[in-house]
């Protein structure tokens, strides 16, 4: 299993290429399902989640070409509607499968999703959706079994709660649903107006992406159209705060700070200047060590829950005290006894952890245990003293389109060391 060596302590000087999202591309690649001819996604980043969900849209019968950003799928024809357990259960993106695959052929068997571990996130919101438009559910051996064999039908739907994956899911659906479906309580996250520009390009109807009620007009059909995913908010947070963490100056191109939301502000109230020109967004620390800031984790666009293990790490060495309070995932601070391994001072009640700033961390050997909580480690592990070893890196190459090279570029020490 692949280890990160890192040897920390040097400052990061340079440019580094913001990717495109990955937790957009996973639902515009969803989207191939509907629709018979072909669609062209720009932007496309080389990740382990992308790859997966290649493979299951394969299964599906979708004809895929995939040269450097660009990718090309068209599904002709679907092969089968069933998403199997052993293609599913590695990445709870794979779920959203399900919507597409009812809309267009009535029906689909679908496993229930896996993912990373950090506490329970059911899906049925999703699934609530997709009986509001008239779906029979059913569940079976771990298995979704939906049906519509007269095809959906536009619906009110109410969240109770926030969610991004239901509202997409159930756009998803609603595009070619018969009549209108209006989805209130939904998601806001540029990843969501990302899918609707997509979803529109391809002939859906779609008004109010990004708002907090979503309109969607079901047409009969879609046809091909050409996409560019945006750039990926996560990393640029993520590489914006390794400045924070290690010193020196980034260069983030492609970067968009209107995709950061309420991280912005924290970030800057920390001490970090981020200052946007056309291409891309330059970041440095401002101060010899970033400042207390307490946080708490929000739907967009209040801070991010992706970005709370990398802003723990900065943190780590901060002048004062945090409170980051975690309100979206329940066991997402299990990267918190790692950093307590480099020399952290942090103590966890609930889903708030309280992190006393020291003045420098030292390298020790950690286990990466989610996404999110690897790029937290890595971070901790460039800013700390004496080298540091990230075991489990395969959570990295789920998110972080080459975190090594891009890092190595800028000054770090750092190398995979394969095992």
């Amino acid at each position: 299993m692949d280890k990160l060596a890192i040897i920390g302590g040097r400052p990061l000087f340079g440019e580094i290429a913001i990717s495109g999202a990955k937790n957009s591309a996973l639902k515009v690649m969803a989207a191939s399902l509907l629709t018979d001819e072909t669609l062209t996604i720009f932007n496309v980043p080389r990740l382990a989640d992308v790859d997966m969900l290649l493979k299951l849209l394969a299964q599906h019968g979708v004809d895929v070409t995939f040269e450097g950003p660009t990718l090309t799928l068209q599904a002709r024809t679907i092969a089968s509607t069933e998403a199997p357990y052993d293609l599913v259960r590695k990445m709870r993106a794979t779920f959203n499968v399900l919507g597409p695959l009812l809309a267009r052929e009535g029906k689909a068997k679908v496993s229930l999703p896996g993912g990373c571990a950090i506490g329970a996130r059911p899906v049925d919101l999703h699934l609530k959706a997709l009986a509001a438009m008239g779906a029979k559910i059913d569940l079976d051996e771990g298995y979704v079994v939906a049906a519509a064999p007269q095809g959906l039908s536009g619906a009110r739907i109410d969240f109770p709660i926030v969610s991004v994956g239901a509202t997409e899911h159930a756009i998803l659906a609603a595009v070619l649903a018969k009549g209108e479906t209006v989805i209130s309580n939904a998601a806001r996250e540029p990843e969501i107006v990302d899918l609707a520009n997509c979803l529109m390009a391809m002939g859906a109807r779609i008004e109010g992406a990004g708002t907090s009620t979503i309109a969607v007009s079901g047409v009969p059909r879609l046809h091909g159209a050409h996409h560019t995913v945006l750039p990926d908010r996560i990393e640029t947070g993520a590489y914006a705060m390794a400045a924070g963490v290690a010193g020196g100056e980034l260069y983030l191109r492609h970067a968009r700070l209107d995709l950061l939301g309420a991280a912005v502000g924290v970030l800057e109230e920390a001490g970090l200047k981020l200052t946007a020109d056309p291409t891309g967004v330059r970041v440095r620390r401002t101060l010899d060590r970033c400042r207390a800031v307490n946080l708490v984790t929000q739907p967009f666009p209040g801070f991010p829950t992706d970005l709370q293990a990398q802003f723990m790490a900065l943190m780590t060495t901060a002048d004062g005290t945090s409170v980051i309070k975690e309100t979206i995932f329940e066991n997402r601070f299990m990267h918190a006894p790692e950093l307590g391994r480099m020399g952290a001072n942090i103590s966890v009640d609930g889903q708030t952890a309280t992190v006393r700033g020291v003045r420098r961390l030292k390298g020790a050997p950690v286990m990466a245990t989610d996404l999110r909580a690897s790029m937290g480690l890595v971070l901790a592990g460039l800013g700390a003293e004496g080298q540091t070893l990230v075991n489990r890196v395969y959570h990295l190459d789920r998110g972080f389109e080459r975190l090594e090279d891009k890092l190595v570029q800028c000054g770090a020490l750092i190398e995979r060391v394969r095992g």
